[in-house]
């Protein structure tokens, strides 16, 4: 089952979860090193597409978390989430 970046019209986009999940079942195939040549790079570029709706949904979720910290009356201050320094 193929799961396509993008659903056709009607139908809901596919989970993170099933992206991830078709995204390992094509890494899989590709290391089986048994895919002929054209497969494989059919297998490689809806790969790298779902890699990206992947990331891209990971940035977005990240955009959406908050951190909690306690204010000056000691309750909880919701902040945006600041990326830690690397």
């Amino acid at each position: 089952m193929e799961l396509e970046n993008k659903a056709p019209s009607g139908e809901a986009a596919p989970s993170f979860e099933q992206r991830l999940t078709r995204l390992g079942d094509i890494v899989r195939r590709l290391e089986g090193g048994d895919a002929p040549l054209a497969e494989a790079l059919s297998l490689f570029e809806e790969g790298a597409a779902l890699a990206a709706a992947c990331t891209k949904q990971l940035d977005e979720a990240e955009q959406r978390v908050v951190k909690l910290r306690a204010g000056a009356d000691g309750q909880p201050v919701e902040e945006p989430f600041e990326e830690a320094a690397k």
